[in-house]
């Protein structure tokens, strides 16, 4: 099945930048994630990851953990406290 996408000719809103803004430490920290898994693949290649692939795979999900706490406390206002 092909499905035909519409072509976009307008540029972002403010509003869309803003939004991106906002949630561009948990986007990083995702693709902070996304290397290290990626680099733990690679390992496996080369004898296993070591434990400094380890430690860094552990930091790079508690970022994700930590990124997603605070955009969700930012952008719901039922956590703003």
């Amino acid at each position: 099945m092909r499905t035909h996408l519409a072509l976009v000719t307008a540029e972002p809103t403010a509003a869309d930048l803003a939004a991106i803004d906002a949630e561009w430490p948990l986007i990083a920290a995702e693709l902070d994630l996304l290397d290290a898994e990626i680099a733990m693949l690679y390992a496996e290649d080369h004898g296993g990851p070591s434990p400094l692939d380890w430690r860094r795979l552990r930091r790079a999900e508690a970022r994700v953990i930590r990124a997603a706490t605070e955009t969700t406390a930012r952008t719901d206002p039922r956590r703003a406290a």
